[in-house]
């Protein structure tokens, strides 16, 4: 599937924030990650997939290792809260909920690369998300997804050399890559493809017609 480039009216549209903004636009940036949060690339495994065998923070601040999602169709997607394209949280939860129970698994991490459009802190995150979409969805601790401070599993995720099918910068905010059962990136979708657009769907769930 070819990737589909992130149009003039994708950046217009993240420029205007929503009025439900967590922060106000002159509130002063939290854009460091935690120095504390892991945002490694775990010894290497061969039984785990190269896109999963990282370890990373949980919103709450807990380490995860993404091992946990092995068997499963996962959907990452770098998110911010001051964005056009932030409503994009509510189809993410409706996929969550139409389709987790039959294994599919959405990571969120938020991030403030893109027009400082992710300000607030993993705490502020969380409550936003909760309160404005009611988002029950894997989400992780803020992170840095382009540059040459990103996090391993964006690096591994954008690198020609670990994802020859899709590589290239993260381009936006909610900008999303598929994971097949089988741990093969098998998609990725500019950040104004929705989560519930035909294309997403059909990929969603062509991938969860497989075995693991």
């Amino acid at each position: 599937m070819l990737r589909k480039l992130l149009t003039v009216g994708a950046l217009a549209a993240c420029i205007a924030a929503p009025a439900s903004a967590l922060l106000a636009d002159d509130a002063p940036a939290k854009d460091a990650p935690k120095k504390d949060a892991p945002q490694t690339k775990d010894k290497e495994d061969k039984n785990v997939p190269g896109v999963l065998n990282f370890k990373m923070n949980s919103l709450a601040g807990q380490p995860v290792e993404l091992t946990k999602y092995k068997g499963k169709v996962v959907l990452m997607v770098n998110t911010a809260s001051k964005c056009g394209l932030t409503p994009q949280y509510k189809d993410l939860e409706a996929l969550h909920e139409k389709y987790a129970e039959k294994g599919l698994s959405i990571l969120g991490f938020p991030a403030n690369d893109f027009g400082k459009q992710e300000p607030g802190s993993d705490e502020e995150i969380g409550s936003f998300c909760q309160k404005n979409y009611g988002v029950k969805f894997d989400m992780f601790s803020k992170i840095v997804v382009t540059g040459k401070e990103k996090a391993p599993l964006y690096d591994f995720l954008t690198n020609a050399k670990t994802d020859p099918k899709f590589p290239g910068e993260i381009s936006w905010n909610f900008e999303k890559f598929l994971v097949g059962r089988n741990g093969e990136i098998v998609a990725r979708f500019a950040p104004r493809v929705t989560p519930n657009s035909p294309e997403v769907i059909k990929a969603i769930e062509a991938e969860l017609a497989k075995k693991s």
